[in-house]
């Protein structure tokens, strides 16, 4: 029996949960998980061709630590400014943005001509790619049916490893066959290129529906869910007349999630804090640490990065399988929980080669790929339309601090000592395992197979848990 009393939210909402995987869904996860590759690519780029700017521009611990700061702060100012910006104005312009200014500036990057300007754009190219963050992770989770959710976003990030071992194997060819000083503003001037072929084809997607009724934009809502329904991936043409400007929220999405939602808002910024912390502190090791220590060419450091794209690929395909299947709460503890042991496991075989490193570091990434993989749509989830992208934009943004302070920890205890250094990342790990932990004893809410406006509905709805 139909509901014709229910308010357009809700069928609207429940159309887009019951629906049947179609055309469309295949498209878009393609094209989101296409642009999450070259976010990759841009994110481990700098990895990959640390070594090579040493040499050009004589740098030190700090100062290579400085340029991974330069790209984290980017990645702060761009998830939690654009993050509010992808609630205010939409999904759809803001992971627009985010292809072309990262593009832009990666381009450019392979002109610098100083260090100054090598840090001024790696900022902006952060920017860019941490407006990605927050636009594609809400709009994945609010465009495909509830029972396919979990796996879908894990779909599209599994694309991360894939966009790693390509700046891997780019990076490790380029290097080996190039001046070193040349190299790398070969490889920066292809992942420009690449990043902007990426937005013109993901020009054709539409807006998020549950976005354009969040904001009172009912007429546009309903025909990009028939679209949908339709397998129909181009953004439909309406009559001027039903084309609605966007209803302002009444105050700062921080302080509503702030008010609403701290315990989601507390495990978001947890579970990104720990995992970019022990990541990117991972990532950071290996120039700065295990380059010098095991006197490493530049180009031999893009195949410790291959090995680890490798494992990442696995990690991601357990993650994809799993979250469907053993739900949020215990395929994310699990994994950050594998992660903490495999990096104290690490800790305690530096001393056994470089040989025994490579594998030690797939491994690991193996397990952390799984663990943020399967963390961003469990908290993605657990925000309402109307702050979804503010909530995750803001969760990034706090886990981005971990990530920007994190290889200058990592720089500094490796110097002394390499188990020391990973030891601290390995409780990075533990700290989101015990943050998933506490959720799931406090009776937090489980997404698995649930509507988003089941588990986070907007003012005035009935939610299913306080927490």
């Amino acid at each position: 029996m139909g509901l014709p009393d229910a308010p357009l939210a809700a069928t609207m909402g429940e159309r887009l949960s019951t629906m049947r995987w179609n055309r469309f869904h295949t498209v878009i996860v393609l094209l989101f998980g296409i642009g999450w590759a070259m976010d990759a690519f841009e994110v481990t780029l700098i990895g990959n061709v640390l070594g090579a700017l040493r040499e050009r521009f004589d740098l030190g611990a700090n100062a290579m630590s400085l340029i991974l700061g330069a790209w984290f702060v980017g990645l702060m100012l761009g998830a939690s400014g654009f993050g509010a910006l992808a609630d205010r104005y939409g999904r759809r312009r803001i992971f627009l943005a985010s292809l072309v200014l990262y593009g832009v500036a990666t381009l450019a990057t392979a002109f610098a001509p100083s260090l100054a300007a090598l840090l001024a754009l790696r900022l902006l190219a952060g920017i860019g790619v941490g407006a990605e963050y927050a636009a594609i992770n809400a709009a994945i989770a609010e465009l495909v049916p509830s029972r396919s959710r979990g796996r879908a976003a894990a779909l599209v990030l599994n694309f991360w490893p894939i966009g790693s071992l390509l700046a891997a194997l780019l990076s490790w060819l380029v290097l080996s066959a190039l001046p070193a000083d040349l190299g790398w503003r070969v490889v920066f001037g292809f992942g420009g290129v690449i990043a902007l072929s990426s937005a013109w084809f993901r020009r054709h997607l539409p807006e998020s529906p549950r976005w354009l009724d969040a904001v009172g934009r009912e007429a546009e809502a309903a025909a990009i869910v028939a679209s949908i329904e339709a397998g129909i991936t181009r953004p439909p043409t309406l009559p001027p007349e039903l084309i609605r400007h966007r209803a302002r929220r009444e105050g700062a999405a921080m302080m509503i999630l702030l008010r609403r939602y701290p315990a989601r808002l507390a495990l978001g910024a947890v579970l990104d804090f720990a995992e970019a912390s022990g990541y990117y502190g991972l990532f950071a090791f290996l120039p700065l640490v295990v380059l010098p220590a095991l006197h490493l060419a530049p180009a031999q450091l893009p195949l410790f990065y291959l090995a680890g794209s490798l494992g990442a690929l696995f990690g991601g395909l357990a993650a994809f399988l799993l979250l469907d299947r053993w739900g949020r709460h215990g395929t994310v503890a699990g994994f950050y929980l594998a992660t903490a042991l495999a990096t104290i496991a690490l800790a305690f075989a530096t001393d056994l080669g470089a040989g025994v490193l490579m594998l030690g570091f797939a491994l690991v990434n193996l397990l952390a790929t799984g663990s943020w993989i399967a963390a961003y749509p469990t908290f993605s989830e657990l925000f309402p339309t109307s702050l979804r992208a503010s909530g995750i934009g803001a969760s990034v943004a706090i886990g981005r601090l971990g990530a920007m302070l994190s290889p200058f920890l990592v720089g500094y205890l490796g110097a002394r000592s390499m188990p020391e250094a990973l030891l601290l990342l390995a409780g990075f790990w533990l700290l989101g395992a015990g943050a998933m932990l506490l959720w799931h004893w406090l009776g937090g809410i489980e997404g698995r197979g649930l509507a988003l406006e089941r588990i986070a509905p907007e003012e005035g709805g009935e939610a299913l848990s306080h927490a």
